[in-house]
């Protein structure tokens, strides 16, 4: 894999973004976001005042996928992070969600996050499932036809956790 640099979102970063937001949202197998969103509904959910949203850039500077950060929860519940990732489609398989994970999990521990939740990883979505586990995430519940997929009917979506 060639370099890959991770940084924050910039203004100039929003229709690079939206070509990665776009598929996955129309495609509507992973996140429970409305498939029918528009451009400025997904860049406002994904570009949040309440999130931090980072890009990773090949060595040739396009943006090959992007994260957001936040807490899970306010109040009591803040010291617990809270990320959503995308790839390209064009990158994926080539380690860009793996190096968004490694750098989210460091940028969370630097800001004083304890842990790290995914409140609702699609149980078919097996190669997100597979990397969570290995950059050291648990399933700690499985919410029964919690997802409506769109091919395989309702399917079980699982609470991921991992302490900093």
């Amino acid at each position: 894999m060639s370099a890959v640099t991770i940084e924050p979102a910039g203004a100039d970063d929003a229709a690079a973004i939206w070509t990665i937001l776009a598929p996955v949202i129309r495609a509507g197998e992973t996140y429970a976001l409305p498939q029918d969103m528009t451009r400025e509904e997904a860049l406002a959910y994904w570009l949040g005042p309440d999130r931090q949203t980072f890009v990773a850039r090949g060595d040739d500077g396009l943006v090959l996928g992007t994260y957001y950060l936040r807490a899970n929860q306010a109040g009591r519940g803040s010291h617990v992070a809270n990320c959503g990732y995308m790839t390209a489609p064009a990158a994926r398989g080539r380690g860009i969600a793996r190096t968004m994970c490694a750098h989210s999990l460091e940028t969370a521990r630097t800001a004083g996050f304890r842990a790290m939740q995914f409140n609702l990883v699609v149980s078919t979505n097996n190669g997100a499932v597979k990397l969570w586990q290995a950059m050291g995430f648990a399933v700690i519940g499985v919410l029964p036809a919690a997802f409506d997929h769109p091919a395989h009917g309702p399917v079980d979506a699982l609470v991921m956790y991992r302490a900093l």
